[in-house]
């Protein structure tokens, strides 16, 4: 088998079962990596799927560390990121690996997320990132039949991606800083910071609950997290010349933000979490995971900086 599917799960017994049912005729190794969780998600796992790898940590230890554990347990050419609260159609495995076959710069691969509510409205087609520091799900809540055909996006969501392991294992993991949200766009922006490409492939297709784990859409915790992590991003992927050209639109975008949420009622959680991401950035651990500008890689930059400012765009057709 040439794919691990990685699972990571914390309090996810509500849907895990079938999740971990409709990969049974899939061909790829399984591993769910466990935070921590005391609904019983784990003890279901032993009773029910003992064939299942499993990776247990006593705590929750965010995203990040969970998938970084599974990634490095797998033995595989690629590895599949598949949140808990997802059901695969059949056939899903071998669609993304055909994909990641026709090109070898193809870093990771995005399969088409429908939401499990209503499956006619789409949840996720891919990632883009733009230059008022936003990254947004394509289409989500748009009809799922508009998105029949592939693209290129800004980075593959990390809850129903394939990814190359050779270049994971040349870039990095995900980063552990983020503990959760935006690791995924942090993820896609190095890897073309570094030349390589993510594609969105329609025809891999799974159903999406979502937020399975944080509960809402909209929440302290997301928010405060999500906000820390806008700003830890744009200070690790960008040398400060490309701070500086973007600073107009991040100061648009922020502000954007900010008024949102405080109309939402979380506007205390957003202004705390661009704090800490300001703390993140200037601690030892953050200036450590900082991506060294290169020369060599300065023509990648550019095209990076080019698809910032297209997305401000994109967003408003897809």
């Amino acid at each position: 088998m040439k794919s691990t599917i990685v699972i990571p799960n914390y309090n996810g017994i509500r849907y895990l079962e079938n999740c971990l049912r409709s990969l049974q005729t899939e061909a790829a190794y399984v591993i769910v990596v466990d935070n921590g969780s005391s609904d019983g998600s784990y003890e279901l796992i032993e009773e029910k799927f003992p064939q299942i790898e499993t990776i247990r940590f006593e705590e929750n230890t965010g995203f990040c560390k969970a998938v970084n554990a599974g990634i490095r347990a797998s033995k595989t050419t690629y590895v599949i990121l598949l949140n808990n609260d997802t059901i695969v159609e059949p056939g899903f495995v071998q669609i993304l690996e055909n994909a990641m076959e026709k090109e070898e710069k193809v870093f990771s691969a995005s399969a088409k997320m429908i939401s499990m509510q209503d499956k006619e409205k789409l949840d996720d087609a891919g990632d883009l990132y733009c230059a008022l520091g936003w990254a947004y799900a394509i289409g989500k809540g748009k009809p799922e039949k508009r998105y029949q055909r592939g693209y290129p996006i800004f980075s593959s969501c990390g809850g129903a991606s394939i990814f190359r392991k050779s270049i994971l294992e040349e870039i990095g993991l995900f980063d552990e800083n983020h503990f959760a949200y935006l690791e995924d766009v942090d993820l896609g922006y190095r890897a073309q910071i570094y030349g390589y490409r993510n594609i969105f492939v329609p025809d891999a297709r799974i159903f999406h609950a979502g937020s399975a784990s944080s509960g809402s859409r909209y929440n302290k915790f997301k928010v405060d997290l999500t906000s820390k992590n806008s700003v830890y991003l744009i200070y690790k992927n960008m040398p400060f010349l490309q701070i500086l050209l973007n600073l107009p639109f991040f100061l648009i975008g922020f502000s954007i933000k900010a008024l949102f949420f405080f109309q939402k009622g979380f506007g205390k959680a957003y202004v705390t979490g661009l704090f800490h991401g300001i703390c993140l950035c200037a601690s030892k651990q953050g200036k450590e995971n900082k991506v060294a500008f290169q020369r060599d890689h300065f023509g990648n930059y550019c095209k990076i900086q080019l698809a910032l400012w297209i997305n401000m765009v994109r967003r408003l057709f897809l």
